[in-house]
C-alpha cells in the first residue's frame, strides 16, 4: 500500500479542505498531524487523575473531581482542533489549515519553496513522526516548521516529488 492509498483510507477530509481550494487545484496530499501531538494532552488528564484521586483519598474532599474535568475537556479540545488540522499539497501551494472557532489557512506557493529538510528525533523514530522544515527564497515564512507530520519518510519523498519535480521519467 503506498502513501496515497493510506491518506485515501485514513482521511476523509474533502468537506474541511477542498473548500479553501482554488478551481483549478487538485489535492495531490492532505494529511492529518501524528496522534503523538495529543500526547500532553493526555499526560494531563492522567496526572489530573493521580492528583484528584491522591487528594480525594488523603482529605475526602469529593469536589475536587469537578478540577479534573478542566483537564479532561482540554482533552477533548485537543482532539478536535487534531480532527480539523491537516497539512495540504496541491500542484501549486503548501497549506496548513486549522483552527477550530477561528481557522487559520497558512499557505507558500510551490514555487517560493526552495529547500524542505525532514528532522526525526529519536522518540519521532519511535512513535513514527517527524518534522518538516521549509526554507523559501530570501524570506520569512509561517510555515517554517512542521512538526508531528506522519509516514516521514514516504511523505517527504512525496513532497519533494511534488516541489522538486518526480526523476522517474527519464529522457529516452
Amino acid at each position: 500500500m503506498n502513501l496515497q492509498d493510506m491518506m485515501v483510507h485514513r482521511d476523509n477530509s474533502s468537506r474541511t479542505v477542498d473548500k479553501y481550494l482554488m478551481s483549478y487545484e487538485g489535492r495531490v496530499i492532505a494529511v492529518r498531524r501524528h496522534p503523538a501531538v495529543l500526547l500532553p494532552p493526555v499526560a494531563a488528564v492522567v496526572a489530573g487523575l493521580v492528583a484528584c484521586a491522591s487528594v480525594s483519598a488523603v482529605t475526602g474532599i469529593a469536589w475536587i473531581w469537578w478540577l479534573w474535568l478542566i483537564a479532561i475537556a482540554y482533552l477533548v479540545w485537543k482532539v478536535i482542533a487534531w480532527s480539523l488540522e491537516f497539512f495540504l499539497v496541491t500542484e501549486h501551494r503548501v497549506m496548513v489549515i486549522k483552527g477550530v472557532l477561528n481557522r487559520d489557512v497558512v499557505m507558500m506557493p510551490l514555487a517560493k519553496v526552495t529547500d524542505i529538510t525532514l528532522n526525526r528525533s529519536m522518540t519521532g523514530r519511535v512513535l513514527g513522526y517527524g518534522e518538516f522544515r521549509t526554507e523559501s527564497a530570501g524570506q520569512k515564512q509561517w510555515l517554517q516548521s512542521i512538526p508531528f507530520m506522519p509516514y516521514p519518510e514516504q511523505l517527504y519523498l512525496e513532497v519533494s516529488s511534488v516541489i522538486f519535480g518526480s526523476t522517474e521519467a527519464s529522457p529516452d
